[in-house]
């Protein structure tokens, strides 16, 4: 191999160049606590965090992307997780609960990095954020609808697990 092909990557690295581009810091949201999977409280206050991130997330994506496909993305997460967490709130409210205002809690840190971001690298934390976001959801839904402790509330579970897979499959199909 000439010495200028051996030289070439490592002068790369030194200088900081990439033929890549660099990968930016992403903080997905943090993943509900094992009890939300069983307890109704704890499924009711990691749901609502859950969609209250997506929510927020893809109100700064519809203000902050000009990429048609991410901003039509968004809105509809906007659309679905609204009407999750209106289904969620109904069927604790209808197990006998009073369920509180979502917060985001962890997730604040993840809408924190999604501000600082701007142009092409805001889709790609978005999208990146989004992925890890709609596995722990899916997980969450999937079991507390198993294993959960409320009928109303593990119907409802049961009822977003489809909706959640779709986002999935429409997310790994975006590009990133």
């Amino acid at each position: 191999m000439p010495k200028a092909l051996r030289i070439a990557p490592a002068l790369c690295l030194a200088l900081g160049i990439a033929a890549a581009t660099p990968a930016m810091a992403q903080t997905p949201p943090p993943p509900p606590p094992a009890a939300a999977t069983a307890k109704a409280p704890d499924y009711v206050k990691a749901a609502g965090m859950s969609d209250l991130y997506e929510i927020t997330s893809s109100k700064l994506a519809l203000q902050k992307s000009r990429n048609a496909d991410v901003r039509r993305f968004a809105q509809m997460m906007i659309d679905h997780h609204q009407q999750t967490t209106a289904a969620t709130v109904q069927a604790a409210r209808q197990d006998g609960l009073r369920p509180t205002p979502p917060r985001l809690g962890g997730a604040q840190a993840s809408i924190g990095e999604l501000s600082r971001a701007s142009g092409d690298a805001f889709d790609r934390l978005y999208i990146g954020q989004q992925i890890p976001a709609h596995q722990a959801a899916l997980e969450l839904h999937q079991g507390f609808a198993a294993n959960g402790d409320k009928p109303a509330l593990k119907a409802s579970a049961q009822s977003a697990i489809p909706i959640v897979q779709q986002h999935i499959q429409m997310l790994q199909q975006m590009p990133r």
